[in-house]
């Protein structure tokens, strides 16, 4: 370091500066820097010189804390980087760089009029090899000055050359008690410096990742030259402090401001290559998991791949005896995976209870519920063990983001409402959601596979399935093969008056002389005739879940299907109808339309008995609904699976518009407590 003190007290500092550079925003170091820098094809191994630039460094550092502070390490324990075997160091350009910091007063403003001149001398660079070289250069005076320190007392050559080098004096009393806390400052600053540049490296090997899988890149790499510029005037301030130090002058080179900005940049580095690892562990487990359900394995292995991080301790809670059990329950079982966040009802849960007792009579099917959570907190853990004691199958408790959940939400489009994913003991998907058919049909589901629902879809008489749980008494009331009316609405003048006529209509001799008997059910009424929005909401999510079920086909809709959809573009009108004969849907109306029909029965029921009931309901139906055709409009909730790409209208040949609309219901479904 003998030539870094040469100019030093002849060096005049410039003219102060308006602006502080310690002060200058992220911006105006960009467009300062910007100048600087082109797009060239300047190649080394960028690699390698970081690796020996790295071991110099961690030598270096390491010895002044035993010399200076008297710590024990042991060297030889360091890990060494190994460069490749071809690695030819740049030597005249680390010599360029080594001259152009050497020399420099100390002060801010010369310091960054030095970092211009290195970024201009590294301008067809990358913003990390500018780093490196930098970093490079100083290394080797300052390992110099160190490897000298170390061999100084058992080397002759080490302690001639140190003598010229200004060891002794540094090293020996009083030097090291004039400059010890300077030396350690220093070399505190250094390792800074050396992990920052380590974490630009790391961030520039991330970019092999898309922005789009990997966010956490995209704003760092938009940093990284400005990192690169304060790990540069970092390592030009240090260089003269070493040069204050050797130089025995006097003066001293401040370097508490580079260190607090040092420091923050690298807290940011962490956090950002953390996070960036974080999603990047998403992108491969997703990766994996879609090879993995390409060509299936044990049903076992792919839960676990889609559960659990490589360290984790892969088990389940049984929620009958609430014990710890290993995953290996699971194997060569069909399992059905209940997969919801947290936002669940105790309705929700209930839904699966009847399917658990009815497949614990066997032992081939289980139930494992996966909390997706993105991040855990204590309040949302003692949410999960509420959720969980009023489960009676298997849970995951897993408190880490399960490894796969970027797979479950794009390949079984998950959207925060519960699915059911079926999966057969090969690994297979035999159902990508078979809660659907789980909410109308319960156990009579099973084995709850697409070919099960096929068979399902196509059944007319659903009104029995999909009112089971809806009302007790409704089951009796429909296997009596009567006409029944089922309706409701907003507008409860229009419930009132549909009420009254529909029951008029039932009673009239003309209907009893055809020995026609109509039932009306007014649906979200309990057994004491009581609002109930649990019943309503129950209907509408058996009648949605049904609806979906049979649209998954690609053939075209049949006419229980088509009447299903009238019934969910009438859900929040003024009011609407049902006419089913016993379980089978006849057909479904606008409550405008329906009670116009109901209320000129004069007009037409002199053919109830010539043509039959449910035929002239239909037909006078048809000539109203030409006068006045109500709009269609079919709600779908972004989290029922996969949205149709299109939909015909129920009530014309048109393909219906599609809309985005948002919706908050606190009347439709039941808000149960968890406690």
């Amino acid at each position: 370091m003998a030539t870094l003190k040469m100019l030093l007290s002849s060096a005049q500092p410039p003219a102060k500066a308006e602006h502080s550079v310690l002060t200058m925003s992220d911006d105006q170091i960009m467009n300062t820097i910007y100048a600087t820098h082109v797009h060239g094809d300047e190649k080394f191994d960028v690699d390698s010189l970081f690796a020996v630039t790295e071991n110099i460094l961690q030598r270096a550092t390491h010895l002044v804390d035993n010399v200076v502070l008297g710590t024990k390490t042991q060297l030889e324990h360091l890990d060494e980087k190994v460069p490749k075997a071809s690695f030819n160091p740049p030597s005249c350009t680390l010599k360029a760089l080594s001259c152009e910091m050497a020399c420099k007063a100390p002060g801010e403003e010369i310091a960054h009029k030095t970092t211009l001149s290195i970024l201009n001398k590294l301008a067809h660079y990358s913003w990390d090899a500018k780093a490196v070289l930098t970093l490079a250069a100083f290394a080797l005076d300052y390992g110099d000055f160190w490897m000298l320190a170390d061999l100084h007392s058992s080397d002759q050559l080490a302690k001639s050359v140190g003598i010229l080098k200004r060891v002794p004096v540094v090293l020996k009393r009083p030097g090291l008690q004039k400059y010890g806390k300077a030396i350690v400052e220093l070399n505190n600053l250094i390792k800074a410096t050396l992990e920052v540049i380590e974490s630009v490296f790391e961030l520039e090997k991330l970019t092999v990742y898309d922005t789009k899988d990997v966010p956490a890149l995209a704003g760092a790499m938009d940093r990284i030259p400005v990192d690169v510029y304060w790990a540069i005037i970092t390592v030009v301030a240090c260089t003269t402090q070493m040069c204050c130090i050797t130089g025995d002058e006097g003066k001293k080179q401040e370097l508490s401001p580079f260190a607090q900005k040092i420091n923050v940049i690298l807290n940011v580095l962490r956090r950002t290559i953390k996070l960036a690892h974080e999603q990047i562990d998403v992108i491969e487990a997703y990766r994996k998991l879609k090879k993995i359900f390409q060509t299936p394995s044990e049903v076992m292995e792919v839960f676990k791949a889609l559960i659990f991080h490589k360290d984790a301790e892969p088990s389940l809670i049984d929620g009958s005896t609430n014990k710890l059990v290993n995953i290996d329950v699971l194997k060569k079982k069909d399992v059905l995976f209940f997969i919801s966040s947290l936002d669940i009802t105790i309705e929700e849960i209930s839904i699966l209870k009847p399917v658990y007792d009815g497949i614990s009579k066997k032992d081939q099917h289980k139930i494992v519920w996966i909390p997706i959570v993105e991040h855990w907190t204590d309040e949302l853990r003692k949410k999960f063990e509420v959720l969980r004691s009023k489960m009676p199958w298997y849970t995951v408790q897993y408190f880490s983001p399960v490894v796969g959940i970027k797979f479950i939400k794009e390949e079984w489009n998950f959207k925060n409402k519960p699915i059911v994913v079926v999966i057969n003991p090969r690994g297979k998907v035999e159902h990508p959601n078979a809660l659907h058919i789980i909410k109308v049909w319960g156990i009579k589901a099973f084995p709850f596979t697409k070919e099960a629902e096929g068979v399902l879809a196509t059944k007319e008489d659903v009104m029995e399935d999909i009112m089971v749980g809806v009302n007790p008494k409704l089951p009796v009331v429909i296997k009596d093969d009567k006409y029944i009316f089922f309706y409701g609405g907003k507008d409860n003048e229009w419930v009132q008056q549909f009420t009254k006529k529909a029951t008029a209509l039932a009673n009239d001799p003309a209907i009893k002389e055809a020995r026609i008997y109509i039932e009306l059910v007014l649906v979200g009424k309990n057994e004491k005739g009581q609002d109930d929005v649990g019943i309503l909401g129950r209907f509408w999510d058996k009648m949605e879940s049904f609806f979906f079920s049979k649209t998954e086909k690609k053939t075209e809709p049949d006419a229980v299907t088509r009447e299903i959809q009238k019934l969910l573009s009438y859900k929040n009108e003024s009011g609407w109808v049902v006419l089913s004969k016993g379980s089978k849907v006849i057909f479904t109306g606008h409550g405008t339309t329906v009670m116009k029909v109901v209320d000129e029965f004069d007009k037409w029921k002199g053919y109830v008995r010539e043509i039959g009931y449910e035929i002239i309901f239909k037909q006078y139906h048809d000539k109203v609904i030409e006068v006045n055709r109500p709009c269609s409009r079919v709600d779908i909730p972004l989290g029922v699976g996969k949205v149709p790409e299109h939909m015909h209208c129920p009530h014309c040949p048109r393909v219906m518009e599609t809309y985005i609309s948002f919706k908050c219901c606190h009347v439709d479904g039941a808000l149960n407590s968890l406690h």
